[in-house]
């Protein structure tokens, strides 16, 4: 059976932040991240290679879940400083032509009538290539800077989410697509009879509507999704036209998309309108003992880095893992582990990982497909990986990305995948959604 074409995305982890600041190809300039030339550079690689998407992640606090201390965070430039993910992403689509553009966006931080208008407005900058990954949330640092006192509870963050993205949804519809007229004899540019109030009441929102922008290029843009948890899976199989996965193995990957498309099927939808990208960290080299070199080395950097690494769990999980003992089996402290935040990363932890201890854990990816070998072996894995799957794709996930690790990628491995036909040579249409669902 051979493997049928998958989508390729980038998930940039650290957002609009300082990335590679200490590496061997970190180039001369410590402060040029708060540019975007580089992040220009990243996105016009991604075109060439024709990626469907890059997703901007974003947080917008100051993480002190280390030691209940910011200093960590600040002294190694971890998850801050970062900048705003809307403005890089209205820049980027300026300098791309095909390729999607996704900044996070949370559903406790915005007013929805604010993001709705923001995202149809990157969508028509874009000319139709907008997406919104959905994110509710999940530090109550960040709550805080916003005037709350906490997080709500990690299910009703859901149920706030769906009727969140009901309403944005509403307001990209209230004007009909053929609402602008521009007729000049008449003297009118909008036929009022086709633009819409809502009058949205719901539970825990509400909106006069219609939006002042006019309907988006892509009718709704694409909206993106990392549903993890029973509640976060049952999210993404309603709302979402990707979604963001994380597994370790096949067979994980199989389970996944096999649950979220029978949840899918539940809502009345088709399954295959939905793409189902998991999250990949290839270590590549020349040769296969290159490759391996090369990731057994950031294994030792990273176990050489417990601290660091656990306040990076932290900052996931809103856990202060300084008051345990890293060489304890993690199984032997999941009595005094629970979380309010991102309770899918939590839980594969505790599932997966029992026997390891802290600082074992604190050395593995966050839960990645981590191959290593050259572009040819890796091409030839990634498609046998999704030909057991049975599909969508790949969204590459690095800890931090130099201008090597993009030129790897993207003219090193993705030309192997397009040698074998597993991903495409050239976008086929002009929308994000339309490419997304092109196969």
């Amino acid at each position: 059976m051979s493997a049928k074409p998958f989508h390729l995305a980038w998930f940039l982890g650290n957002g609009f932040g300082v990335g590679d600041w200490r590496g061997i190809w970190r180039g001369s300039d410590g402060s040029a991240w708060r540019r975007p030339e580089f992040f220009f550079d990243l996105a016009r690689a991604l075109e060439r290679a024709s990626f469907d998407y890059l997703i901007i992640e974003d947080s917008s606090f100051v993480c002190d879940a280390y030691g209940a201390s910011m200093d960590i965070y600040l002294e190694q430039a971890m998850t801050v400083p970062k900048q705003d993910p809307a403005v890089l992403a209205t820049l980027l689509t300026q300098v791309t032509t095909r390729l999607g553009i996704v900044p996070t966006l949370t559903v406790t931080e915005y007013p929805p009538f604010l993001l709705a208008r923001l995202i149809a407005t990157l969508d028509h900058v874009s000319q139709g290539r907008a997406g919104w990954n959905i994110v509710t949330g999940s530090s109550d640092r960040a709550a805080q800077n916003y005037g709350h006192e906490r997080q709500p509870a990690h299910d009703l963050r859901y149920d706030m989410a769906d009727e969140f993205t009901d309403l944005v949804c509403q307001l990209w519809e209230s004007w009909e697509a053929d609402a602008v007229v521009i007729d000049h004899d008449a003297g009118v540019y909008t036929d009022p009879t086709k633009v819409h109030p809502i009058d949205f009441e719901g539970r825990f929102f509400r909106s006069r509507g219609p939006l002042n922008v006019v309907r988006p290029p892509q009718g709704r843009p694409v909206l993106v999704q990392a549903g993890g948890s029973p509640r976060g899976r049952e999210f993404a199989a309603k709302n979402a036209d990707t979604i963001i996965a994380s597994a370790e193995t096949a067979a994980e990957m199989k389970e996944y998309r096999d649950d979220v498309r029978a949840r899918m099927v539940g809502y009345g939808r088709d399954p295959d309108d939905c793409k189902v990208l998991f999250l990949i960290t290839p270590t590549i080299g020349e040769t296969e003992r290159e490759a391996m070199d090369k990731q057994q080395r950031r294994r030792m950097t990273a176990a050489a880095n417990t601290e660091s690494r656990l306040a990076g769990l932290g900052f996931i999980t809103d856990i202060d893992f300084s008051v345990f003992d890293v060489d304890a089996p993690l199984g032997e402290l999941s009595h005094s582990l629970s979380t309010n935040g991102h309770q899918s990363s939590l839980a594969h932890m505790l599932h997966e990982s029992s026997h390891r201890t802290l600082r074992e854990v604190a050395t593995v990816k966050s839960h990645a497909f981590e191959p290593a070998g050259t572009p040819d072996q890796l091409a030839s894995l990634m498609g046998e990986v999704m030909t057991e799957v049975g599909g969508d794709g790949f969204l590459f996930y690095l800890d931090d990305i130099d201008r090597r690790s993009i030129i790897e990628i993207t003219e090193g491995l993705v030309p192997e995948l397009q040698k074998r036909g597993l991903t495409r040579r050239q976008y086929a249409h002009e929308s994000f959604r339309d490419n997304l669902l092109d196969f």
